[in-house]
């Protein structure tokens, strides 16, 4: 054997290796011998191959269509965009997947699928996979809203005010011609994806002049779907030479994404960049316009998707510059093309992340870290001392004043991306003056010299996360741990300063302290309060439509990422979405619906089952595939995330994933993972860290052999 994997008392993976290329196959093996239905199923997904081999539903026609438009197969040549020492460690990586892989998982044998050997064109897969469905998408999802709302007669003036310095270029006229098909990326998609959205995530590093170890201190908890398993982050200890790390990864992808080595730690978040834009192309008989009067040909791409025990399904797909069309160029029509700038990456990221091995300051890391195509916010230490930010993804360079955000016309070159932007130029900071930096999905454009993000989840939690960070000596990992568990929101402050004056002395909500616990029947009434008014504002003839709002709330996630614009409306004193009415007269009409006598605990109804990622809901829970119930404690702006809604016609969640603390002064890592290391559901370890995910405990993470 290459390299030696041993199991700790945790349930840990733990690979000791002479040389990189073994410590790489170490690696693929250890994905392999515990997720290994999550690749299998991962690859069938984004092949778009899930008809074909285990399901047959329109559901899962709705899956594969939308995978094969995406078209995110590898190249030949995008592999040899590897440097050798990346090509070497990759193709050990894969050689230790397929140590272990065989046919794959029994229970998709016993479905009839036979897995092929794991290649190096599947990392790539994954890495589009996870860079898309858990960040990127929901920007592609708020820019066809802003289609939908101007074909709803949505005015100008409400547009202005919801998207508050985005709608440069927006051509209402031309938005209304155009025929929408495919309005938001497929809910099905969102549930079923082995790499869950990220939504949101919190991460800050304080220097050693505000701890008591004198040392850096760096946390990180990134927000997902948690109602699922095998959980998406695997946990495992590397060790090579003089060389160790504690780290977390997505099976698929051969490196780290949240780590800690002897000289260094970093951790993500999701940072909003806008990666996605869409075109407005001009359409007759087949072909596009280009100029005033030059027509050219698509590229027409046919696919048939193969389906179990039913006759297969040929769909046809055209493309130009712009990227996939949206719809069938029939007759004369106005149709969206959209790229995403990372669709054909990963050769960098998978360099990038093989190098990081090698960084011993922050520095370096930043200079490693801001060349990965997905978009994040990076933080980082190192046992020297310093901290530091790093923004990375691949940002389209646009033409000045444009935002990315509104769907321009294709016929003017204007509008055409002009290569990409150096990742020298996106934001970063090196020790800042204040001793400490943290990002929560705001808006971070002013550390950079470009403007990458448009539209962002606001300041919330970073402004909670603040508080209890600012002005503090002798800061520990205790202290952090609090303030990852920290379930008050500041949200609700300003719409309490409007509200409670309207509201009678005994009223719940009169000396609510904004706290989400699972007690809090505060919580409770303010969640009514704020999805009534909600819908009272944005919804009815005067909005969007009642319609369209249920949908945004049940079936999406656009309320889950993208509030803070919503409340730029709503606490607008005279906003042009009140028709008339003032912003004090609204909260009062709606108030006055509220029935406080029928508080309960916000817990209550905040149950969630964690449900297998192939056979969730289909076996009685006796079996043991799905685990729960868990109470969610949280909302959406509290530094403990947690979100529950409906996403096709099932119950999703955004809350912390993995916990992840390690101060520098030390040699471990403080972390927790909402499930457990194995997939495998007769394992011990398939769920053995939930408990404790749910009490708020930690385990206390070593390098291996010790």
């Amino acid at each position: 054997m290459r390299a030696k994997l041993v199991r700790n008392r945790e349930g840990l993976l733990e690979v000791s290796a002479e040389n990189e290329p073994d410590l790489y196959w170490g690696l693929g093996r250890a994905h392999a011998t515990d997720r290994s239905l999550q690749l299998c199923f991962m690859r069938l997904l984004g092949r778009g191959e899930i008809s074909k081999h285990l399901d047959a539903s329109d559901e899962s026609l709705e899956l594969d269509r939308f995978f094969r438009r995406m078209n995110w197969k590898s190249e030949r040549h995008e592999t040899e965009e590897l440097t050798p020492r990346a090509r070497l460690a990759s193709e050990a990586y894969v050689e230790g997947i397929n140590s272990v892989l065989g046919k794959g998982p029994w229970e998709m044998r016993l479905l009839g699928y036979s897995a092929e050997p794991w290649t190096l064109e599947d990392c790539f897969l994954i890495s589009r996979m996870a860079g898309y469905l858990t960040l990127a998408q929901s920007q592609g999802e708020v820019e066809r809203l802003l289609v939908q709302m101007v074909q709803a007669g949505v005015t100008r003036e409400k547009l202005e005010a919801l998207f508050p310095g985005n709608l440069d270029g927006l051509d209402e006229e031309l938005v209304r011609k155009i025929a929408l098909t495919d309005r938001f990326v497929p809910e099905a998609v969102a549930w079923r994806t082995g790499g869950a959205r990220m939504a949101a995530s919190n991460n800050w590093v304080v220097s050693g002049e505000k701890t008591r170890s004198g040392a850096p201190i760096l946390a990180n908890d990134p927000h997902l779907e948690i109602n699922r398993l095998p959980a998406v982050w695997y946990e495992v200890l590397l060790s090579c030479g003089d060389g160790w790390a504690l780290t977390s990864g997505m099976p698929g992808l051969p490196g780290m994404i949240i780590a800690r080595t002897r000289e260094l730690a970093w951790g993500p978040t999701y940072s909003f960049m806008d990666a996605i834009d869409s075109w407005v192309e001009h359409c007759r008989d087949g072909r596009y316009r280009r100029g005033d009067d030059q027509w050219h040909e698509f590229r027409v791409r046919h696919e048939r998707i193969e389906r179990r025990k039913k006759p297969p399904v040929d769909i046809v797909f055209h493309e130009n510059e712009h990227g996939v069309l949206d719809g069938t160029p029939e007759g004369e029509s106005y149709l969206l093309a959209t790229r995403w700038s990372s669709a054909s990456g990963g050769a960098e990221s998978i360099n990038a992340l093989v190098e990081i091995w090698d960084a011993t300051t922050v520095e370096q890391g930043m200079n490693c870290l801001r060349r990965l195509e997905s978009a994040m916010c990076w933080v980082l230490a190192d046992t020297a001392g310093n901290i530091g930010f790093q923004m990375s993804g691949t940002m389209p360079k646009r033409s000045p004043g444009v935002t990315g955000f509104v769907p321009l016309p294709g016929w003017d070159a204007a509008n055409d991306w002009k290569g990409m932007v150096d990742p020298q130029d996106l934001p970063a900071v090196l020790n800042p003056e204040s001793g400490w930096f943290g990002t929560s999905n705001q808006n971070l454009n002013e550390f950079g010299k470009v403007a990458p993000t448009n539209m962002d989840q606001g300041p919330y939690r970073a402004q909670r996360i603040a508080s209890l960070l600012e002005g503090r000596s002798a800061l520990t990992v205790d202290d952090m741990k609090e303030i990852q568990l920290d379930v008050v929101s500041s949200q609700v402050g300003p719409f309490l300063e409007i509200l409670r004056p309207m509201l009678p002395s005994d009223s719940v909500l009169t000396n609510w302290d904004g706290r989400y616990d699972a007690a809090s029947k505060g919580a409770f009434i303010f969640e009514q309060f704020y999805t009534r008014l909600l819908r009272r504002v944005f919804g009815g003839a005067a909005g969007v439509g009642d319609g369209v709002m249920d949908f945004i709330d049940e079936e999406t996630g656009l309320f889950a990422d993208f509030f803070i614009f919503f409340d730029g409306v709503l606490l607008d004193e005279n906003s042009a979405w009140f028709e008339g009415c003032s912003r004090d007269e609204i909260f009062a009409e709606v108030a006055a619906t509220l029935r406080e006598q029928d508080a309960k605990p916000w817990g209550d109804d905040r149950q969630l089952i964690l449900e297998h990622i192939l056979l969730g809901g289909r076996l009685p829970r006796l079996a043991g595939f799905d685990r729960g119930p868990i109470t969610l404690a949280g909302g959406r702006a509290t530094p403990h995330q947690g979100q529950i809604y409906r996403s096709a016609d099932r119950q999703t969640s955004f809350a912390p994933s993995m916990r992840f603390i390690t101060d520098m002064a030390t040699e471990e890592a403080h972390t927790r993972l909402c499930g457990g290391a194995s997939d495998r559901r007769f394992s011990k370890w398939y769920a053995n860290e939930l408990e404790g995910w749910e009490r708020g405990t930690y385990k206390r993470v070593q390098p291996p052999g010790r």
